[in-house]
């Protein structure tokens, strides 16, 4: 028996591996004659209207009960084929070296995936993986086999894929051929792919490098999700003890569906309010589908990134539409960018030595009014719509804080002057995810509505370690005694001073922690959708009091 470990979607599959290599082989590259060159960018455009015409017709496609991400990524990944970074720059290399569309197209993903890899944050970071996939596609166009090396005309029941990487596309035609569950080389928990796996309820595990190597056509495999573990050729004592607990989780998934409408509430009456993360206004489908209290974190970067800023009016657009499709409050975080993530057009590029520590999210909104401002103005406008609040990301001194505080007058004020309507009682609130800020968190909750305990970067810092970083992941410790004593100061400071306090990192989302952070005194989590119905099982099954004398 072989066992491997990456990182973990999902819970348990059996089945036999389908080994997929799509990985292509060197591009081989061929210099044109100058009579050969027009032709030759007219191919490539072609090969890109096709990708996004088979990525469109998919998305158009798609039923109903398809999880509301989906259409999101698929209309992602078409966009990226408007994109002039990919799309311009490649024929302009064509033109310029006078070489073949393929040649080109690898120079340009190659060039785009070094500056990928130089992003410290890590959602960022993982989005190389959708400019290969992409890319992948308009590969497979040129090469006139739009299905590259997936045999989709097979039924892949109780088949585990293993492949150097899976789109968002490649894994929803799977998931319709009943694929039991994937294992791909490259990848990370916050991929599209993984957060698609998330939302179909699909067994995987990512970054498992050396997959395709390492397992065999036809080989029987176990894929434990909740570990990252893949078992290949289990015994059969392994295997039944496998194949029981696969059955435990069918009856326990059954079971949570009855939890949709149930109040999140403890055994000895304590409400406990699970919120949704969102990144785009389509999100808020899934928001309403689980009956979550409402949005705790609304990213909204993800509209700014690969193209110019978008103005007040586009801004105010997105928000307005959440707002008037939530019941509950929804958060919205201003602008976390940073020196590695850039706007077009948004400021001047800088080389930071080390961009996670650099100026990004709050830092550089407030040395960007021009970008700051507009955001303010469209959310504050949206604010009688619903219940908005505003979270202000990576504060680390109250300087920072007053400066924001001074421009969100600033906006009220012009706002007024303009006449135009608006809440001027909207809740601020900051991200507790630097250890500066969590030790001053009384210091912060005297001038703020609300905390969020951002978790990720909090533990990040904290342990000094990079999550995502392969050789030293193994440190990242949501339950070292440091990052629990944070926490819980965090959410004195706000029992202190009578403000709420919330999660909405990745520690919130996951059950197994949901019990200690009730004992720690949490009463606000927020959460990728897909996880929300687990976590309120937890809740609804313990007692905050019992929980509270535990970790006092």
């Amino acid at each position: 028996m072989l066992l491997l470990h990456g990182t973990g979607i999902g819970l348990v599959a059996i089945g036999r591996a389908m080994v997929l290599d799509q990985q292509h082989q060197d591009i081989e590259i061929r210099e044109l004659r100058d009579n050969q060159v027009e032709a030759e960018v007219i191919r490539f455009e072609r090969a890109v209207l096709a990708a996004k015409k088979g990525l469109l017709e998919m998305q158009a496609s798609l039923p109903a009960s398809a999880p509301p991400e989906l259409p999101a990524f698929l209309g992602a990944h078409a966009l990226m084929l408007e994109d002039p970074l990919l799309c311009d720059q490649t024929t302009q290399t064509i033109r310029q070296r006078k070489i073949n569309a393929e040649a080109a197209l690898h120079h340009q993903a190659n060039c785009l995936g070094q500056v990928f890899d130089a992003m410290e944050d890590d959602y960022l970071s993982s989005k190389k993986q959708d400019v290969h996939q992409v890319v992948e596609r308009v590969q497979a166009e040129l090469a006139r086999d739009a299905a590259a090396t997936v045999p989709f005309s097979e039924n892949l029941e109780d088949r585990i894929i293993v492949v150097n990487d899976l789109s968002p596309a490649d894994t929803v035609q799977f998931k319709h051929k009943n694929m039991a569950g994937f294992i791909t080389n490259l990848g990370g928990p916050i991929s599209h792919t993984a957060i698609l796996a998330r939302g179909l309820k699909m067994p995987a595990v990512v970054g498992l490098h050396g997959a395709c190597r390492l397992i065999k056509d036809n080989e029987l495999v176990v894929i434990d999700g909740s570990t990252g573990t893949v078992l290949v050729g289990p015994d059969a004592d392994l295997l039944a003890q496998y194949q029981q607990r696969l059955e435990c989780i069918r009856q326990f998934s059954a079971g949570l569906e009855s939890l949709r409408e149930v109040e999140s509430r403890t055994r000895d009456g304590v409400e406990i309010a699970l919120h949704a993360n969102i990144e785009l206004p389509e999100d808020v489908e899934a928001v309403t589908s689980i009956n979550a209290a409402g949005v705790g974190l609304y990213r909204t970067e993800f509209m700014f990134m690969n193209r110019e800023a978008p103005d007040e009016d586009e801004q105010f657009t997105a928000y307005a539409r959440v707002l008037r499709n939530v019941s509950g409050p929804v958060t919205i975080r201003t602008l976390d960018l940073g020196a590695d993530k850039q706007v077009d057009g948004g400021r001047i590029d800088t080389k930071a030595a080390n961009p996670a520590l650099g100026l990004r999210a709050v830092r550089l909104c407030l040395g960007n009014p021009g970008l700051f401002i507009p955001q303010l103005r469209a959310i504050f406008r949206a604010s009688v719509l619903g219940k908005v609040r505003i979270m202000i990301p990576m504060l680390s001194s109250l300087h920072e804080l007053e400066q924001v505080l001074d421009l969100v007058r600033e906006v009220k004020r012009n706002l007024s002057r303009e006449c135009i309507e608006f809440n001027p009682d909207v809740p601020i609130g900051g991200m507790i995810e630097v250890p500066a800020a969590a030790v001053a968190a009384d210091l912060f909750a005297r001038k703020l509505d609300f905390l969020s305990l951002g978790t990720n970067d909090l533990i990040q810092y904290t342990l000094a370690i990079d999550r995502v970083d392969d050789e030293v992941n193994y440190l990242y410790d949501p339950l070292h005694p440091s990052v629990l004593r944070l926490i819980r100061h965090t959410i004195e400071a706000g029992e202190n001073n009578n403000i709420p306090v919330s999660m909405c990192g990745e520690m919130a989302g996951d059950p197994n922690y949901t019990r200690l952070l009730i004992g720690l005194g949490l009463r606000e989590f927020s959460m990728d959708p897909a996880t929300l119905l687990e976590v309120k099982q937890e809740v609804v099954s313990s007692e905050a009091g019992e929980m509270r004398e535990q970790t006092m």
